[in-house]
């Protein structure tokens, strides 16, 4: 069945299997393309920038992901979670004369929400949707780590890290892309068990590597030429970048070598059954899903582990009948939902925990059969969510996520703006919020300093850099280095970073391919292939068989 976005305008596909699901959940078929539906979830998600603002509960200064301006009410994490107050206090009555969405956004601002999800963690107040880390900052969907710094992206059991993205259980790694289980290594991008290499691609099992890619089980390579332990030392002694500067240009001549000389796979899937994406393991019957494991029975899922039966689903871990929600862990028959957790039978509800038959609650936590944070009886509840779900078809919202329009956040705040992004004019044209920078304040720093000016190695760097406030080489905006990532960079004797943070962190998003699927040949057997590598692209790119035909 071929539809039109309601949004762009586009064609998109709604599958038999699909229209099973839909009529499963009891929900209509959906009226935007993926792209745009996953737009709409990630406009619901801010990430990575943090304000100090005041908890309206306690009046002391809080960092949140919600900026003082923002219309609505936000507590500390430790007072939000405590019997010191009562989401249903907040309570709606549902009028069946005005919009559904209209209604829960005005709860959603009466209602308080937590200033950071930042759970069971120690020393890592700059962290969010994270949990389990100790001495972590400004970490992002980041579990179980220690000691990291700016990382992001299903970042879990790792140590002393800094600016990495999508790695797992590695240990003293710097600028690391969608790395397992390495130690001691800088710029790798999809390497797995690697041991004090850098500036490699596409590495398994290696070690003392340098500037090479497509590796398995070797030693002692610079630029994938076999080198004697002695000869490695000296070569590697002779080539290996210092300065930021340096660092950079190898960086830029390495990325051109992986555009015309790696042999890259069609996507990276193991141990998958009847699925379709990329970054994909241990899937069965599981379509156009992304960075997903152990995922059954499911499509269109980003970033997601453990789910079965489910559609539409971003950052979730471990639920079944899910349709459209935004990292939700733990639930079962779940719609429409965002950031809640261990819940069954929700509509429509945000931040809520522990709880089960809620329809558009905000904030709840250990509840049965509530309705805009309002307490009804079993049968009382059961009676008014037909009627109401028969309101939402007639006024076109029931089938749909929460509108773009009515979150919290400015969409250049978001995850939506790093995936599908915007003008400024663009945002507003569609009534959609925008989040001008803020003014930082640097009046304790000693100096200002453009960061290219820091052109020496980390051991000319002084102590009381931690004091002043660099100005980006690429875009002007000012930033600070922290202690921790001082000891680290002397540590791994790399230099100072000149790009401001959430630069730093875009250019290792586009090292990414999109998430998207093309058809193209397999440049060696020409066979048929499916790649997110687009036609027009000038890599390698060979079929399963091909690729481990020339690797192994």
């Amino acid at each position: 069945m071929q539809s039109q976005c309601r949004q762009c305008g586009n064609p998109y596909e709604i599958t038999d299997s699909d229209l099973r699901f839909y009529e499963k959940v009891s929900a209509s078929a959906p009226t935007h393309c993926p792209d745009c539906r996953q737009m709409r979830r990630l406009a619901y998600r801010n990430e990575r920038h943090f304000y100090k603002r005041t908890c309206d509960a306690t009046g002391k200064e809080v960092v949140s992901v919600y900026s003082p301006d923002k219309n609505c009410v936000v507590y500390d994490q430790g007072f939000w979670w405590s019997d010191a107050w009562d989401p249903l206090e907040h309570g709606l009555d549902f009028d069946f004369q005005r919009s559904f969405f209209d209604q829960f956004y005005e709860l959603s601002c009466k209602v308080p929400r937590p200033a950071l999800l930042n759970m069971s963690s120690e020393n890592s107040l700059f962290t969010n949707h994270s949990a389990y880390n100790k001495n972590c900052f400004m970490c992002v969907n980041t579990g179980y780590s220690e000691d990291c710094t700016y990382c992001s992206n299903y970042v879990l059991e790792n140590t002393d890290c800094t600016d990495c993205l999508a790695i797992q259980s590695c240990e003293l790694c710097y600028a690391c892309v969608d790395t397992k289980k390495s130690f001691s290594c800088s710029y790798l991008h999809e390497c797995i068990q690697c041991t004090n290499c850098s500036l490699c691609y596409d590495c398994q099992s290696c070690e003392h590597c340098f500037g090479s890619y497509n590796l398995r089980h070797k030693k002692y390579y610079i630029y994938n030429t076999q080198y004697s332990k002695k000869e490695y030392g000296e070569a590697l002694q002779e080539i290996m970048p210092a300065t930021w500067e340096e660092w950079t240009a190898a960086m830029k001549d390495f990325q051109q070598k992986i555009k015309v000389e790696v042999i890259h796979k069609t996507v990276f899937s193991e141990q998958c059954e009847h699925s379709t994406g990329d970054h994909i393991f241990n899937n069965k019957n599981t379509a156009h899903s992304y960075y997903t494991f152990d995922t059954e029975d499911s499509a269109y899922c980003y970033d997601a582990g453990k789910m079965k039966d489910v559609r539409d689903v971003t950052e979730p871990l471990s639920g079944e009948l899910q349709l459209e929600t935004h990292a939700c862990n733990i639930n079962h028959e779940i719609c429409f939902c965002s950031k809640c957790y261990e819940n069954s039978n929700l509509l429509y509800c945000q931040y809520c925990w522990y709880s089960s038959h809620l329809f558009g609650c905000f904030g709840v936590r250990n509840k049965k059969y509530c309705i805009l944070n309002k307490q009804y009886t079993k049968e009382e509840y059961e009676k008014l969510v037909p009627k109401m779900i028969e309101h939402m078809t007639k006024g076109g919202e029931w089938g749909e996520f929460f509108p773009i329009e009515k979150t919290a956040f400015g969409y250049n705040e978001t995850v939506a703006h790093e995936y599908f992004p915007l003008s400024k004019e663009n945002v507003l044209k569609r009534h959609w919020k925008w989040k001008d920078e803020e003014t930082h304040d640097y009046s304790g720093v000693t100096q200002k300093l453009p960061a290219e000016k820091l052109s020496g190695e980390i051991s000319s760097i002084p102590d009381d850099i931690i004091n002043w406030a660099l100005l980006c080489s690429e875009t002007g905006r000012p930033y600070k280095i922290q202690k921790v990532e001082l000891e680290f960079y002397r540590k791994m004797n790399l230099p100072i970073p000149q790009y401001h943070p959430d630069v730093r962190h875009a250019h290792r998003m586009a090292l990414r391919n999109p998430r998207k699927l093309w058809e193209r040949n397999c440049l060696k057997c020409k066979k048929k292939i499916q790649t997110t590598y687009a036609p027009e692209r000038p890599e390698k790119v060979y079929c399963e068989k091909c690729y481990l035909a020339s690797v192994y």
